[in-house]
């Protein structure tokens, strides 16, 4: 099975990045279509641009699908087709970070897989997964769907399940999640506040956090974003 050059996960908050979201005909990539690609271009804090297309998937679009995003058969008839929709999804990121709730198992997959089989191109952007911030800002939220942790700050969760409104909303909750990063990595320069209080300190490679993992010789932190980035660090 050939390698896929995925970019890295990185655990941190960047001021520009393109937050993006999709929706599918289901959960498989090896079975399922992209149906909708919408995404933001963010600057500082502030939206610079958009891209969003609805995607003809060349079949039909099962009920369980439409029943989630409310899109039907109808409304892709016209669209255009992955390759054209990825085209310009790719030159829109081009090579910016890209921000997404549960993209790491998900959207990601999707989107490599589209870009390589319909373009033979890889998608190589690193990425930030929200639900993953989400976990380690919020440990006492519970539950981490995007609309769980929109609700949470406030923000909000009309229209979700469509791409571009996912969008806007994760943009707010990445804005909101980065400040309790930034404050936690204040604490840690600080004095290690993050060792102190049980919290895993982030790599000093790629910003990913470091997790303790049980090894031969006992227990390490190990880089979250393994095996992309082998650092470890004793305890």
């Amino acid at each position: 099975m050939a390698i896929r050059n995925k970019g890295k996960r990185l655990d941190a908050y960047v001021k520009d990045y393109v937050v993006f979201d999709l929706e599918t005909t289901g959960i498989n990539p090896d079975r399922d279509a992209i149906i909708e690609i919408s995404a933001l271009k963010v600057c500082g804090g502030q939206t610079a641009g958009e891209y969003s297309t609805l995607v003809n998937p060349r079949r039909h679009i099962p009920a369980a699908a439409t029943a989630v995003n409310g899109i039907t058969d109808g409304m892709v008839a016209d669209a255009p087709e992955i390759g054209e929709a990825m085209e310009g999804f790719l030159e829109f990121a081009g090579n910016g970070i890209l921000v997404g709730h549960n993209i790491h198992t998900f959207d990601m997959n999707f989107a490599y897989d589209a870009a390589w089989t319909a373009l033979g191109k890889e998608l190589g952007n690193d990425y930030i997964d929200t639900l993953y911030m989400a976990r380690r800002c919020l440990p006492g939220l519970g539950h981490y769907k995007l609309t769980d942790v929109a609700a949470y700050f406030h923000i909000a969760t009309e229209g979700a399940h469509r791409a571009l409104n996912d969008c806007r909303m994760n943009q707010g909750c990445y804005e909101e999640l980065g400040k309790l990063w930034e404050e936690r990595k204040r604490k840690e320069e600080a004095g290690g506040a993050g060792d102190a209080a049980g919290e895993e300190p982030s790599c000093p490679l790629c910003g990913s956090l470091l997790y303790i993992r049980k090894g031969r010789y006992g227990k390490f932190y190990g880089c979250g974003n393994f095996p992309s980035c082998r650092f470890t660090k004793k305890l």
